[in-house]
């Protein structure tokens, strides 16, 4: 997710280069890559050992992080939208509308799974990780935009708008009810711990990505309405969207500012805190807040969204640098994999090699 935000950020500069274009396709490439290895390990690591993907899925903490798939997943989408169609043309929209719909599919079952991993849970035990799953429909959202703008046909260009405007609607009001919990938690019961005080950034995942979004959806809704004739009975349907697009956009946009805040202030009063996997959270949610400033640049037009869209494009950039070299360094001591539902794992068979020694000693008696 932070390697492909880093990418269309670099992609999409409002004061942008040749050179950053060029470093913005090696990302892309990487995070293919990534993507690609990561995505088998997993696959041979559930399917050599199935006890760890039921232990995994039941784990209240790590099971969230399946929201992370089809956002990774999502960014590729994006930079497949922005620079695999046109630069290669052909069927390019069809791979890339096909794989859209895989990504809206996975995205939906792990929203919907949300109350099946939160399981007796307190107001101190809340953090922002409970947002990946429900932000995922909302990135599902937002590239639904982005791929129903290269979908030649007006057809499925409106079919992809109106799947997208529902799954941002069952992304966006939920990451609100999640985001007033989250807030009361932080300021009736504790900050989170150090080794999560990062997840305090994760409001403005749904919030950067939901303004976005609905800007997006706007604009091609006020292309395709008319050609399509939707909503007849209202003049100019297409615009209506539109514009009410950019005022969400811009509430969400001041919100998440807020948030930003408040996240700026946490980190600021833990000091220092672990490294750990955890400081990805630090790449993704402020690199869909950048998109949503740099649309409202491109909106307005605006030379202080687009500065402002320049200064933390290049923010996230030096955040993926630090971060990435981190976590490359500490995976080479191998320091940084953890994985908790291993402990329910070892927990069980230790206590079946418990009972078979029990069971040899009542056999030799």
């Amino acid at each position: 997710m932070g390697t492909g935000i880093t990418s269309i950020l670099l992609h999409n500069l409002p004061y942008n280069g040749r050179w950053l274009q060029y470093i913005s396709y090696v990302l892309f490439g990487l995070n293919v890559l990534l993507f690609a290895v990561f995505f088998a390990l997993s696959v041979l690591r559930y399917t050599l050992f199935p006890r760890i993907w039921t232990a995994m899925v039941r784990n209240p903490a790590q099971s969230l992080f399946l929201g992370t798939f089809p956002m990774g997943l999502a960014t590729i989408i994006n930079m497949m939208a922005f620079v695999c169609v046109p630069s290669w043309g052909g069927q390019w929209w069809k791979v890339t509308w096909a794989v859209w719909w895989i990504d809206a599919a996975v995205s939906v079952a792990c929203c919907f799974s949300l109350p099946f991993m939160l399981q007796q849970n307190k107001i101190g035990t809340i953090t922002g990780s409970w947002l990946l799953p429900i932000v995922s429909t909302i990135v599902a959202a937002a590239s639904g935009g982005i791929v129903a703008g290269v979908i030649p046909h007006e057809n499925e260009k409106l079919i992809t708008l109106i799947v997208s405007y529902v799954l941002w609607a069952t992304g966006v009001p939920l990451a609100m009810c999640v985001i007033t919990l989250y807030l009361l938690r932080l300021t009736t019961d504790s900050l989170p711990p150090k080794a999560v005080i990062v997840s305090s950034f994760l409001p403005l995942g749904p919030l950067g990505q939901g303004g976005f979004g609905i800007m997006q959806m706007g604009k091609i809704a006020r292309e395709v309405f008319p050609k399509q004739h939707s909503l007849p009975a209202v003049q100019n349907a297409g615009d209506i969207l539109y514009v009410m697009g950019f005022l969400i956009g811009i509430i969400m946009w001041g919100f998440g500012l807020v948030w930003l805040t408040f996240a700026a202030a946490t980190i600021f009063h833990s000091k220092r805190f672990p490294f750990n996997m955890g400081w990805w959270g630090f790449t993704f949610p402020l690199g869909v807040f950048t998109v949503s400033t740099t649309t409202l640049g491109e909106e307005l037009p605006s030379a202080f969204y687009n500065i402002l869209g320049t200064i933390f494009s290049l923010t996230v950039t030096c955040l993926w640098v630090v971060v990435a070299t981190g976590t490359v360094a500490r995976a080479w001591t191998g320091e940084i994999f953890v994985a908790p539902c291993l402990k329910e794992v070892e927990e069980k068979e230790n206590q079946a090699l418990v009972l078979e020694e029990e069971r040899s000693r009542n056999d030799i008696v």
